[in-house]
């Protein structure tokens, strides 16, 4: 009986969609507006441990090729982080006027413009790439802003490399070191992760409404 893989779901992407599913999530990510919804790091993270020598025997038998998933992950981020970039300096701030939904929010775009405005485009781009929410917005941001797509390249291409390749490294490492089944620390550490994650946006926010407070 087949089932459908869980897209929310980061070890059921690789246990049922395999390297080319970890692929597409990367890219829809970093590329796509829909990728707001798609779990990153902790698909970063499983997707490593998939490549490690004991992988198929921690996940239950997900495995992926480690050359494959280390070379290819940081490709597709930067292709679709460049793709990003396209859309917004294609389309401009019509990409961004729509209603707010469950992922998308006018909020979200305003965080990753003062993002932007705070760090510059080449170290925002790549603080943005460890980010949920900030790194797929703040591609076609760029693009908006006019910044050039070939200087862009080149800070996709730093962030995108160190993001993949320090999170899938985690992953790999981990992997090596326990054998056996480890799912009792795998959701801990996938919530640490993700909480990790969404720190830095937590205290621009916090930053902010002290801000408002103080002047109120």
């Amino acid at each position: 009986m087949v089932t459908a893989a869980n897209l929310f779901d980061a070890h059921s992407i690789v246990g049922d969609l395999g390297l080319i599913g970890v692929l597409a999530i990367i890219f829809a990510e970093t590329g796509l507006l829909i990728g707001l919804a798609f779990p990153g790091d902790s698909l970063l993270f499983i997707a490593g441990i998939a490549a490690s020598s004991a992988g198929a025997e921690i996940l239950g038998g997900a495995s992926l090729h480690a050359l494959s998933i280390f070379v290819g992950a940081p490709l597709v981020a930067i292709i679709g982080s460049q793709f990003g970039h396209f859309l917004g300096n294609r389309y401009g701030r019509n990409l961004f006027n729509r209603p707010n939904g469950r992922f998308f929010t006018q909020e979200r775009v305003a965080q990753t413009e003062r993002w932007l405005t705070k760090y510059g485009v080449g170290k925002a781009l790549i603080l943005a790439r460890f980010i949920p929410f900030v790194r797929t917005l703040i591609n076609p941001m760029v693009g908006i802003i006019g910044y050039p797509a070939r200087k862009f390249l080149l800070w996709n291409s730093i962030g995108a490399i160190v993001w993949t390749q320090l999170v899938l490294g985690a992953g790999f490492v981990l992997g090596n070191k326990v054998s056996g089944s480890i799912d009792k620390y795998l959701l801990p550490i996938i919530a640490l992760i993700v909480f990790v994650s969404v720190l830095p946006v937590a205290l621009e926010i916090l930053k902010e409404w002290r801000t408002k407070k103080d002047l109120s």
